[in-house]
């Protein structure tokens, strides 16, 4: 089986189980999601959630950010861990968007990596999520511990795993083939115990098949 072909027998196994993903992180606007993209670096969706809720009711747009003193948005968003960077990146990112884009977020992949602290993976997720360009695959750490347990790809650069993942992932599923492999991994694919008996890809997972194998000799 090539890798294109087990790529399409998880993506039907996966939209079977999980039908048509949703972004994890709460957000009414582009910049609202922008900013808990940046937030998620090192942080679960769920506690960066809870941070923007709150937060967003006293500032939630890019002029609101760019007049805002750093060391105050550092005390929004403090249990997100890194927070002196982060608050960092908003700040310098949100006057950016004032500056160039009229307060507006830009949709394309290069103005959007070109604003401070967001990388391929944050400008693929808000791509993806509001106006659903798919120019990339989001490679966090689910997506790319799951591919390299599969056997899609092999290696820790999350560029070089992109790159080989859009070569035998169809392009209309760039965007939902991370969905699942994120919720996959949040359910049962699980980082320090992944439990292969009850996953539905053990046939499909080099990683599966081995310890199938071995429970089976047992």
């Amino acid at each position: 089986m090539t890798k294109k072909q087990k790529t399409k027998k998880i993506i039907k196994i996966m939209n079977d189980k999980f039908g048509n993903p949703e972004c994890a992180l709460n957000f009414t606007t582009p910049f609202e999601l922008l900013v808990a993209v940046i937030l998620s670096a090192q942080c679960t969706d769920k506690r960066v959630n809870i941070v923007t809720e709150e937060m967003y009711k006293h500032v939630n747009t890019p002029e609101a950010f760019a007049a805002m003193p750093v060391e105050e948005i550092e005390r929004h968003i403090k249990s997100t861990g890194f927070y002196r960077n982060k608050a960092k990146n908003i700040k310098a990112a949100s006057m950016e968007i004032v500056e160039k884009y009229n307060g507006e977020v830009p949709q394309g992949m290069d103005e959007l990596t070109a604003l401070a602290g967001v990388g391929r993976k944050t400008a693929n997720v808000v791509r993806g999520e509001v106006w659903r360009l798919a120019s990339g695959i989001t490679v966090d750490t689910h997506v790319k511990r799951l591919t390299n347990l599969i056997g899609l790809v092999k290696g820790d650069n999350p560029i070089i795993i992109e790159r080989e993942l859009m070569e035998i992932v169809p392009q209309d599923h760039w965007i939902d083939f991370s969905h699942y492999l994120i919720l996959q991994g949040r359910d049962v694919c699980v980082a320090r115990r992944p439990r292969c008996t009850e996953c539905e890809l053990n046939e499909l997972c080099n990683y599966g098949r081995k310890i199938m194998r071995n429970l089976s000799k047992k």
